[in-house]
Formats: C-alpha cells, structure tokens, sequence
C-alpha cells in the first residue's frame, strides 16, 4: 500500500500541503536563504507555499528565522521574490531549450502562425518585447485553437536558447514535453496569483 504523501506547512499561511505542492527553502553555509525549486539542495528545509504573498509574509514575520533556529540572510522579501521569478523563468525557459534539442521547436512568427493553423503548436513562448502587430496576429491563433501561451522571455532571451538571433515567438510542437512545461507555467502563475504577463 502506498503511504501519504509527506506533508510540510507553510510559514507564510501555516496551511499544510503535500511537499511537492509547495516552494522549498534551504540555507547556503554562510546562512543565506536560497530557494530551492528543485527541491534537491541538500540540508534542513522550509516551505512556503508557491506564491508571493505567502513568501512575503514568511520573510515579514521572521518565519525562516524561527524555522531554521538561527539569523537567516536573504535581503529582503521583494529580493526574494525576485530571484524565485527569475528561477522560475530559467526552468521554463530550460524545457524550451531541450524540446529545441529534440527537434520539437520552430521560430519565427511566420512558422509559429503556420503551425497554430496546422493544430500541431503545443505551448507558444511570446517575447515581452514583442512588436504589438505581431503579437496580435499571433495571440488571434493562440485564442482560436486554445493553444497554452507564455509570455516572460524577451527576444534576446528566446534566440539565445535556440541558438538563433532574435526570436519574437517560438512554438513546442505537440510532444512528450508539453505536460511538464505547461505544469511549470501553472506554477510561474500562481506564484504571481494571476499578477502576471503570463496567458
């Protein structure tokens, strides 16, 4: 028989959740906090749950400081926040990178928009620096075949983890890793509790 799930509370709400559901922090030697979303560093953990106020509560009321008995270091909760996005943006942005790998990617607003019409776009990555044109003709494709849409990579970015030049908007094609990256997308929007540019 399977057990249960182990379970941790959070400190910013104190409501209990299984430990996969919620964000969990672990302290570097020198006794800064550092979030784990992997949920691999190695040491005692503490947990908030996976949005922003919960962390910013956490770090208000000195949670972690009574969670790991000791000063803890970590700059502040908007900091904190700030490097959780940016984590958060490096692992999507990871999975776009390793279905570009597999074959599984194509960039471009005109192959992008070809295969939204083809029904075979599984997520679509849109540039923040996007032109508005391009945008609206790509966004028109995404709302029509319903297609999963995120928009948290500038052009740079994007090109960078496909190896191209500037990229306004690439597509992972229906695949095998399209569950994981639109869980991970699930968990960018929920840290933001809707308070996002992600779609």
């Amino acid at each position: 028989m399977t057990g249960k799930a182990p379970q941790r509370s959070c400190l910013g709400c104190r409501v209990t959740r299984d430990k996969k559901e919620l964000l969990r922090f672990v302290l570097a030697p020198d006794g800064t906090l550092v979030p784990d979303i992997m949920a691999k560093l190695p040491g005692r953990g503490a947990y908030t749950c996976l949005n922003h106020s919960c962390l910013r509560n956490a770090v208000q009321k000195k949670q972690f400081s009574r969670a790991f008995s000791g000063d803890v270091l970590c700059n502040g909760a908007d900091r904190l926040i700030s490097q959780v996005v940016t984590l958060l943006e490096e692992r999507i942005g990871s999975y776009l990178a390793m279905a570009n790998k597999a074959g599984m990617v194509v960039s471009g607003s005109d192959m992008v928009m070809e295969l939204l019409k083809e029904r075979k776009a599984g997520v679509v990555f849109l540039a923040t620096d996007i032109s508005p044109e391009i945008g609206a003709k790509v966004m028109a494709l995404i709302k029509r075949y319903e297609v999963p849409h995120v928009a948290i990579l500038a052009k740079e970015r994007i090109g960078a983890l496909l190896g191209k030049g500037l990229r306004s908007v690439a597509a992972i094609k229906q695949s095998g890793f399209i569950d994981t990256v639109t869980r991970e997308i699930a968990k960018y929007r929920n840290f933001f509790e809707g308070g996002t540019d992600a779609r």
